[in-house]
């Protein structure tokens, strides 16, 4: 009876599980409505992750410069193996022929009838302190050009590594820069920003965009002409001033700033209609020329 209650059981799932897959199978979607889906789409499926992108950088950043860290630790452990062991080799040397050159000298006193001991040991103690001390300066020069050049190595990795570390604090700003939406909260990683790399056109005009932001036209056209004096080629300079000029409704320093942006950075002819800095500009038929100009 047992038995006959298991193959009872087992018969009814076989059942249920052909059934189920039966109705998975005609509730399938033909190849031509999965076309049809797919024309219909406007966008992509999926986003690339770009936080996951810029800790990956961060990532390798970091191993690179383990990796260099390592591999210099090497490099000086090796130099001065490298150094005691010619060291010792070179004073094996030095002593050996310090000693076959007593040895003859002493021949050659007794050859030429130096009988006095005396004389023989001045002489050759002079030979010796006079060569030793040739070698000792020679191998004492050869270690300050060695001590230099390790020294001048030491302080470009230490530059290497403080660079390395400024250029990872940044890019953290920018990236908080980019999610904040308080303009202040902004004004003020900027602020981060150019502490650690003064002379960031990039972060000055991005502050003085913040500022327009907040109707602080006057300090925005002030960063704008500072980051004009660092790299007049930077396009988006001219950009900022001409919004701020637009604000202030100086139409022909606004519109002469924004033939230099476009100049600079053709890129930004496709804000022309759609910066709101400009409305005011959206009635002058030069810019309306430089609207058309672009377009056509």
């Amino acid at each position: 009876m047992r038995y006959y209650l298991y193959f009872v059981c087992v018969c009814f799932t076989l059942f249920i599980s052909s059934a189920y897959a039966a109705e998975q199978v005609s509730q399938a979607p033909t190849a031509q409505q999965e076309q049809q889906a797919l024309e219909q789409l406007k966008e992509p499926m999926y986003k690339p992750l770009m936080e996951r992108y810029i800790l990956d950088e961060l990532k390798a950043v970091r191993q690179d410069q383990q990796k260099l860290r390592e591999d210099v630790t090497k490099q000086v452990t090796h130099a001065q193996l490298d150094t005691a062991d010619r060291a010792l080799t070179y004073t094996t040397d030095t002593i050996n022929n310090v000693f076959f050159i007593i040895t003859a000298t002493a021949s050659i006193l007794v050859l030429v009838g130096w009988n006095s001991l005396r004389d023989v040991k001045n002489k050759v103690e002079d030979i010796v302190n006079t060569r030793v001390s040739v070698i000792t300066d020679e191998y004492e020069d050869r270690l300050k050009i060695l001590e230099e050049k390790l020294r001048v190595r030491s302080e470009e990795i230490l530059s290497n590594q403080e660079r390395i570390s400024v250029t990872n604090e940044v890019h953290s700003l920018w990236m908080r820069a980019n999610l904040e939406s308080d303009f202040a909260n902004k004004i003020e990683i900027f602020d981060e920003i150019l502490n650690r790399k003064p002379e960031d056109v990039e972060a000055i005009a991005y502050k003085a965009d913040a500022l327009l932001e907040i109707n602080e036209t006057a300090q925005a056209i002030e960063l704008c002409n500072q980051a004009i004096d660092i790299d007049s080629d930077y396009g988006y300079a001219y950009w900022q001033r001409a919004c701020a000029y637009a604000l202030t409704h100086k139409h022909a320093d606004a519109l002469a700033d924004i033939k230099m942006a476009l100049e600079y950075s053709p890129n930004l002819r496709n804000e022309l209609l759609h910066e709101s800095a400009f409305a005011s500009l959206h009635d002058n038929d030069s810019f309306n020329i430089i609207v058309a100009g672009e377009q056509a």
